[in-house]
C-alpha cells in the first residue's frame, strides 16, 4: 500500500493503562486488515493520533517495530485533543495518520555498545528502540539505560525498568531529584549518573530523548568524556501539526523536526541546539 501522508485510518482501543494521574499508554489496532498488514514503522517515528470530532495530536509510537500488529503510545493529558483521547475507553475508536519522521539507527547501532539517557516522559520515545535491541540482543553490545525523574510518583514504565534490567549486559540506574521515603535508587539528575559510565568512545552509541536542557548538559558532558557529536542522537520535542513539514510549527533553524527529526544527530543539530528564536 502507498504511504498517503493525509489519510486517517480508523484503529480500536484495545487496552488502555493507567501510568499516573495524567499520563494513560493505549493498544491500538487498525482497523482494516489490509491497513494492518501494510503498516511498518521505525523505532523513535511517531502518528497523529486523531480524536474523531476534535483533531489531532503528534504522539511517539512506543512499541516494537518488529510487532506492527499492535501499536502503542504514550500520552500526557495536557491540552484539549489529548483531554479527550485520555477520556477514551477500550472498544472506542481513535484515527492513526502516520508513520511520521526520522527514527533511532537502529543499524548503525548494531555491534556497538548503547548509552540511553532519559529524563521524564522522554524515555516514552525511545522505548520501542529498546524493546528492539533486547529482542535482537546478540546484534548489540553492552547497554545501559540512565533515567530521571523528579519525583518517584513520575517514574513510568516499572515494569519495563525492572524486566531490562534483568536482561544480559544491561545496566539500568534510576535517579530522581526529590526523592520520598521508598525510593531506594539514585538521588540526583541524570547528568550526574554519568561519572559511573565505563565508555568506550569509539565504540558507543548514545540515544537520548528529554527536556532539552538535559539533553543538552549530556551532550557537553559526554562529549567532554569523548563521544563524538556524530555518536549520539538526540529525539527533539516540537509543536507538530501536519507532520510533513508544511505548516512550519515545528521549524528549527533549516529543519522541520516533524520530518528531518524527531531524532537528530547531534553534529547536525550543534549550531542550532538551545538556541532561541531558530
Amino acid at each position: 500500500m502507498t504511504h498517503n501522508p493525509y489519510l486517517i485510518h480508523p484503529a480500536v482501543i484495545v487496552d488502555k493503562k493507567q501510568e499516573s494521574t495524567d499520563i494513560v499508554t493505549f493498544r491500538l489496532q487498525l482497523t482494516h486488515p489490509v491497513h494492518r498488514k501494510s503498516f511498518r514503522f521505525e523505532a523513535g517515528q511517531f502518528n497523529m493520533l486523531y480524536a474523531f470530532g476534535v483533531g489531532e495530536v503528534a504522539i511517539s509510537i512506543v512499541s516494537d517495530p518488529g510487532e506492527p500488529e499492535f501499536l502503542d503510545h504514550t500520552i500526557r493529558v495536557v491540552g484539549r485533543i489529548t483531554q479527550v483521547l485520555g477520556a477514551m475507553q477500550p472498544g472506542e475508536s481513535v484515527g492513526v495518520r502516520g508513520p511520521f519522521g526520522i527514527g533511532w539507527p537502529m543499524k548503525e547501532a548494531q555491534g556497538k555498545d548503547v548509552v540511553i539517557v532519559t529524563g521524564g516522559l522522554g524515555c516514552a520515545p525511545v522505548v520501542g528502540a529498546i524493546e528492539y535491541m533486547f529482542r535482537r540482543r546478540e546484534e548489540y553490545g553492552a547497554m545501559t539505560i540512565l533515567h530521571g525523574v523528579k519525583t518517584p510518583h513520575d517514574l513510568l514504565y516499572r515494569e519495563r525498568f525492572d524486566a531490562w534490567r534483568h536482561q544480559p549486559r544491561t545496566q539500568v540506574l534510576l535517579t530522581s531529584d526529590e526523592p520520598g521515603k521508598t525510593w531506594h535508587s539514585h538521588v540526583s539528575v541524570v547528568t550526574e549518573l554519568f561519572d559511573q559510565l565505563r565508555l568506550d568512545p569509539d565504540n558507543t552509541l548514545v540515544m537520548m530523548c528529554g527536556p532539552e536542557i538535559m539533553m543538552r548538559i549530556a551532550c557537553n558532558t559526554l562529549t567532554h568524556q569523548g563521544l563524538r557529536p556524530d555518536a549520539m542522537y538526540v529525539s527533539l520535542e516540537r509543536h507538530m501539526e501536519c507532520g510533513i513539514g508544511l505548516c512550519g510549527h515545528c521549524q528549527l533553524g533549516p529543519f522541520f523536526v516533524c520530518k528531518d527529526g524527531p531524532v537528530m544527530r547531534l553534529d547536525r543539530l550543534v549550531p542550532f541546539f538551545g538556541k532561541v528564536g531558530v
